[in-house]
């Protein structure tokens, strides 16, 4: 799927999805459109790779089935 990004040189393009992460850690992504509207990076809410390598909690997904 291709994202419509503006970049911090003023300009707007589109992007395959999958390579959004890469650009916005590169700092080279202003702002990216979402269904809901436009996403400012700095201001608005994203999700980071950096927070899903340092969870803490339990690892839940390999304990097997527990239904019988």
């Amino acid at each position: 799927m291709l994202v419509q990004v503006h970049w911090t040189n003023k300009r707007y393009d589109y992007v395959k999805d999958y390579m959004l992460d890469s650009l916005i850690e590169a700092g080279v992504v202003a702002r990216f459109l979402r269904s809901s509207g436009w996403v400012t990076i700095g201001v608005d809410p994203i999700r980071s790779a950096k927070n899903k390598k340092n969870y803490g909690g339990p690892e839940r997904r390999h304990m097997g089935s527990a239904a019988a």
